[in-house]
């Protein structure tokens, strides 16, 4: 058949394109997702199922990985003979019973317990005190887990296995917790090259090239993460305020006089929008692959920060070549509010409600899965 005028330049014009792309190397954000084997848009299991079970416990991540979420995140620390383990807060106090085992140190800093005290903790019973609604007696006695646990939790399921997104916590008081980081999964063979035995399948996230994603607020510890792992996907989280983005107003919380700490965050922005794009600059320069910003919640709460995911943040992050994956959602409102300005993943506690959100298939409920893994 003959090419017409229309055809021809249309074909010109996506040749022209084609070009323009290949000479900026740059990818839409479901290709660049692909290209790191990160599913997209990505469920990332906060804590695990964190909602539904106590943060960072086997309960939650178990959960996380049968309801089928990509990956099981946790936060990074290192006890005081070295032991790699999951917790969020520097302090005991908030998950555990550490008052009452060790009333004496409990306002001590996590890293200084040895394994063995972390592991004579209750990790669980707090959970049924704070959410009564949700409690369950098997989640009183859950321990703090290594990340040897958590990667045995990860690769439990024949069915699904997900992947780990890793945060170094508060990385300045573990000198070398990202050697440590590298040393145990290049042991356990989760940095295998791609045609490694462990990466052949296609069943999940878990055995393929983006099986770790690592991510950090801490801009030196971003460094030396792609200093040991510069194959590993890597996220730089975003903030505003000390530590991070500039901020518009240098109001504290205490002398802003806002009535809690959501709304005061809510108003909290970047001084400008260099002060936004110096950090996803900074981000693509040092070797990450996508930003982590915070999001403002409709109905505010405790995980409601400030608004990082405006479209146009979005927009000049991926035209600097990276995905953008939210923390922390859990309602229906914001998933949509958040997809819709442009991000590439959702960090939530509620895996179960992002999954029916995605209208991706699981395998059971809430309920029949945590009583099928013993809760």
């Amino acid at each position: 058949m003959p090419v017409t005028f229309t055809q021809s330049a249309l074909l010109l014009s996506l040749m022209l394109g084609f070009g323009q792309a290949q000479a900026t190397g740059q990818q839409s954000p479901t290709a660049l997702a692909t290209a790191n084997g990160i599913p997209h848009p990505a469920v990332i299991a906060h804590r695990g199922a964190s909602f539904d079970a106590p943060e960072s416990t086997a309960a939650a991540y178990k959960l996380a990985r049968d309801l089928g979420a990509d990956y099981l995140e946790l936060d990074l620390q290192r006890s005081k003979d070295g032991v790699l383990f999951a917790l969020h807060d520097d302090n005991l106090q908030r998950t555990t019973d550490v008052a009452i085992k060790f009333p004496e140190r409990k306002d001590s800093p996590a890293n200084a317990f040895t394994l063995a005290e972390l592991k004579t903790l209750d990790a669980g019973s707090w959970f049924n005190t704070a959410y009564p609604d949700r409690a369950r007696a098997h989640y009183a006695g859950l321990k703090i887990l290594t990340l040897d646990e958590v990667i045995d939790i990860a690769q439990g399921n024949p069915l699904h296995k997900p992947g780990l997104y890793i945060e170094t916590k508060e990385p300045k008081q573990f000198p070398g917790i990202e050697r440590d980081l590298k040393d145990k999964l290049q042991d356990r063979g989760w940095l295998s090259p791609i045609g490694s035995k462990l990466a052949k399948s296609e069943l999940s996230v878990g055995q393929g090239k983006g099986k770790v994603v690592l991510q950090t607020f801490d801009k030196g510890s971003l460094e030396m993460l792609h200093k040991e792992m510069p194959q590993v996907p890597k996220i730089l989280l975003l903030w505003v305020g000390a530590g991070g983005i500039d901020a518009k107003s240098n109001l504290t919380y205490a002398e802003s006089g806002d009535k809690d700490k959501a709304t005061y965050y809510a108003r909290q922005e970047p001084k400008d929008n260099a002060a936004f794009e110096q950090w996803v600059d900074y981000a693509k320069a040092q070797g990450a692959i996508g930003t982590g910003p915070s999001a403002t919640l409709t109905r505010l709460g405790d995980q409601s920060y400030s608004d990082l995911v405006k479209p146009w943040m979005n927009q000049y992050t991926h035209d600097k070549g990276l995905l953008v994956h939210v923390y922390t959602i859990d309602d229906d409102v914001d998933y949509k509010k958040v997809m819709d300005a442009g991000v590439d993943g959702i960090f939530t506690n509620r895996a179960s409600e992002l999954l029916k959100y995605y209208k991706r298939p699981m395998t059971g409920s809430v309920a029949q899965l945590l009583e099928v893994n013993g809760y």
